[in-house]
């Protein structure tokens, strides 16, 4: 299940896009003056909260690393935190099941932590939450605070080849209304 937030031009889609609708490579150029920039024209931090061996966090990566997309992985909210402090970030994934540390008895807080520390940045990149598998009024209110954070969409965890095509599909929307379809900077 997704939920974007709607806005008005929803269906127009920008020129220049690489196969699934992200730009390819020799279009807007990066951000080499932002502290972390070298390395890819997009950094696309990826928060997971998994156990799951070759999981999304892992597969999705290598999808986008040829169209220069470079992805910041984090497993904990506080290594999110030092992801944010050292690379300028475009469009973010937080899993709302994130750990704050991995010391004994951290709870799940670490989501909602990163999601309030991104949208207290000077410039809030986008968001895409990851709820976690709830019940039906738990995942209301879960989508509904993570829509109130000012994220963009809410997704379930992915889980089949199915859901990440879901998931490129929400970060190529994400990039179609944020940066009008091509590379920030």
């Amino acid at each position: 299940m997704v939920n974007v937030r709607p806005q008005p031009g929803d269906s127009a889609r920008p020129e220049g896009r690489l196969g699934g609708g992200l730009p390819g490579p020799g279009r807007q150029g990066g951000d080499e003056g932002q502290p972390g920039g070298a390395g890819g024209r997009l950094n696309l931090l990826l928060s997971y909260a998994g156990w799951e061996p070759e999981s999304w966090v892992e597969r999705l990566p290598r999808l986008l690393e040829p169209m220069g997309i470079r992805s910041l992985k984090a497993g904990t909210g506080r290594e999110a935190s030092e992801v944010i402090k050292s690379h300028r970030i475009h469009i973010a994934v937080v899993d709302l099941g994130l750990p704050l540390d991995l010391a004994e008895g951290a709870a799940d807080e670490g989501g909602p932590r990163l999601l309030e520390l991104l949208s207290r940045l000077r410039q809030p990149p986008p968001t895409v939450v990851v709820k976690r598998s709830r019940s039906h009024r738990d995942d209301s209110r879960e989508i509904a605070a993570a829509l109130r954070a000012g994220a963009f969409a809410v997704v379930d965890r992915p889980r089949e080849s199915n859901d990440l095509e879901v998931m490129l599909e929400v970060l190529r929307r994400c990039l179609g209304r944020f940066y009008q379809g091509r590379w920030p900077g």
